[in-house]
């Protein structure tokens, strides 16, 4: 379950306050894949670092009875100096995880090849997202943070990212960023709308999806 409790951001901008959450009281249950849907700019990321604790709400809080991962996508989670297999051993230890079946997991599973073993610095947007990716999966979260990484990489690699989601999402809930809605009707059981920093829950995708298409323009 999380549970946003008056939730307000407001970030300023030129001596302009721009709103991405105006007071949000919502909550997400337990166990549901969310597709969180929103036009660019709307504030998807912002409110998914704030349910990671790693952006601060201006009032309000959010409260949740189980772990959450960090937003995957997020370079901050990672030192730039450290190689991917240090920061994936770092990210065990801090988790409490086995760091050997982890590596194992995470070299297998991101396809990076020698650049597992270079610093982190030294990766591609794409190649960083994929760590991200294999790392938070390869971790049992009760909910996981994804932003639009199951479209990094090729077919086949979108395609075992899929998989890999889907098989997390027998025990486990998310939240997901994502403008497929190939993807929101495949991965997810749930979306929330979110525009002019009001969140709409819907408890059928299809009802969400609506929802989107109709702020987007498109009946």
């Amino acid at each position: 379950m999380i549970q946003f409790d008056h939730l307000t951001k407001v970030f300023s901008t030129d001596g302009r306050g721009k709103t991405v959450a105006d007071n949000i009281c919502l909550t997400v249950p337990s166990g549901a894949s969310v597709a969180l849907l929103g036009r660019n700019g709307a504030g998807k990321s912002t409110l998914l670092q704030m349910i990671a604790g790693t952006t601060d709400p201006t009032s309000g809080r959010i409260l949740s009875n189980g772990s959450i991962s960090w937003p995957v996508g997020f370079a901050g989670s990672f030192h730039p100096e450290l190689t991917g297999a240090q920061n994936t051993r770092f990210l065990a230890r801090v988790y409490g995880v086995d760091s050997d079946e982890l590596i194992d997991f995470v070299q297998e599973f991101s396809d990076l090849g020698a650049h597992f073993r270079l610093p982190f610095r030294t990766y591609s947007s794409g190649m960083k997202s994929r760590l991200g990716f294999g790392i938070s999966m390869g971790i049992q979260f009760d909910t996981y943070l994804v932003d639009e990484v199951t479209a990094v990489g090729d077919a086949a690699f979108r395609a075992k990212s899929a998989m890999v989601f889907r098989d997390r999402m027998q025990t486990s809930g998310a939240i997901v960023v994502t403008h497929a809605m190939s993807q929101v009707r495949e991965l997810c059981t749930a979306a929330a709308v979110l525009e002019n920093g009001k969140l709409q829950y819907y408890a059928d995708v299809e009802d969400g999806i609506r929802h989107h298409n109709h702020n987007m323009g498109q009946f």
